[in-house]
């Protein structure tokens, strides 16, 4: 078994505090250690660190090495810029095809989770392992608590065996009344975004659902062996379609499987959704500094100074050296239109 850790984004929506120099997946939100450390952390009972990949823009590997300074480093897969899910998997996957055997499992995860059942997750992973010997596609979908819709859901289908089901369909982003009828309905996950196929398996799904891009990581594979792994690809990999692996090969295969999981997860996508890990006190108010709140309530303050708030609730105050964030919970998603219009702006050093 072996494990891919995407880790090349940039996480706008934690603007202030994530920015390109020092993206979400470097910050410590529940605990002291950061996101990315903890995805390998929950690795280490599966699988030695040499068994782990990361793959990461270029700009970001000074910071792996700095938060995993025990990754070798050749176990560092390099993007020589962002793209999508689709174009760093293919990568990554035929940066490893001669390193293992074509029907190695292969485990693959966002850099930037938190869940809190690692026994569960741990479970889980073993049994997906097992189960890619079936030669499909699995996903894991999330037992939903609550009807989200910030969320993609998975259909399952037919039950193949306990704990494995097939895949009818993955629905995008619902509306409210729609994610409640999934909820009623029953047999809708929400999509994790976690994966786990045979080294072989994916490579066939490139090959027959994205043709263009199976033919160019095939040029990057040849310059690979010509020139080395330190090669300039930057020409060839950005031929390749910005197509996220939901839409460009899991929506498309045939053969796919979904484990259903209850692992105390969250994507952690927004300040909303890191207010509900942070710790809080009788007044349900979180900050990392002195807080003095009168008549306020529900609200998550980041700041290193003595913050006072009266009369507000279910705010997000974020307070760096050189911004400052404050908006409604609910509206915290929006913070990646703030970074769009920064960049209209040419405010370049606030990104």
């Amino acid at each position: 078994m072996i494990a891919l850790i995407m880790a090349g984004g940039a996480g706008t929506r934690f603007w202030p505090k994530s920015r390109q120099a020092y993206p979400k997946q470097f910050l410590s939100v529940s605990t002291e250690r950061s996101m990315i450390q903890l995805t390998v952390d929950r690795l280490s009972p599966l699988m030695d660190i040499k068994d782990i990949y990361i793959v990461t823009a270029a700009s970001q590997v000074s910071l792996i090495q700095d938060h995993l300074p025990h990754l070798p480093k050749e176990n560092i897969i390099i993007e020589p810029f962002g793209m999508n899910t689709a174009p760093c998997i293919a990568l990554s996957v035929w940066y490893l095809k001669d390193r293992y055997a074509k029907d190695t499992p292969m485990i693959v995860l966002p850099a930037d989770h938190d869940i809190k059942d690692e026994k569960a997750f741990e479970e889980a992973m073993r049994f997906a392992s097992e189960k890619a010997k079936l030669d499909g596609l699995i996903t894991f979908g999330i037992v939903p608590d609550y009807p989200a819709t910030g969320y993609g859901y998975i259909e399952a289908g037919e039950e193949i065996e306990e704990g494995l089901n097939s895949v009818l369909r993955f629905k995008e982003k619902p509306d409210l009344d729609t994610a409640q009828a999934f909820l009623d309905q029953g047999g809708f996950y929400w999509n994790s975004g976690m994966f786990c196929w045979q080294l072989s398996t994916i490579m066939d799904a490139f090959e027959t659902h994205q043709p263009q891009l199976y033919q160019t990581v095939e040029k990057i594979a040849d310059k690979w062996q010509k020139e080395g792994f330190d090669a300039d690809i930057s020409e060839l990999y950005k031929e390749m379609p910005r197509t996220p692996i939901d839409k460009g090969i899991m929506e498309k295969a045939e053969k796919r499987f979904c484990i259903p999981v209850d692992l105390g997860w969250s994507d952690v996508g927004s300040w909303k959704a890191l207010s509900q890990l942070a710790s809080k006190d009788e007044d349900q108010n979180h900050s990392k500094s002195e807080i003095i709140a009168l008549d306020a309530k529900n609200n998550y303050i980041d700041s290193d100074k003595l913050i006072a708030i009266i009369g507000l609730d279910d705010i997000c105050l974020i307070d760096t050296e050189d911004a400052l964030l404050i908006c409604p919970k609910e509206r915290s998603e929006d913070v990646r239109h703030i970074v769009d219009i920064i960049k209209e702006r040419g405010l370049n050093k606030l990104l």
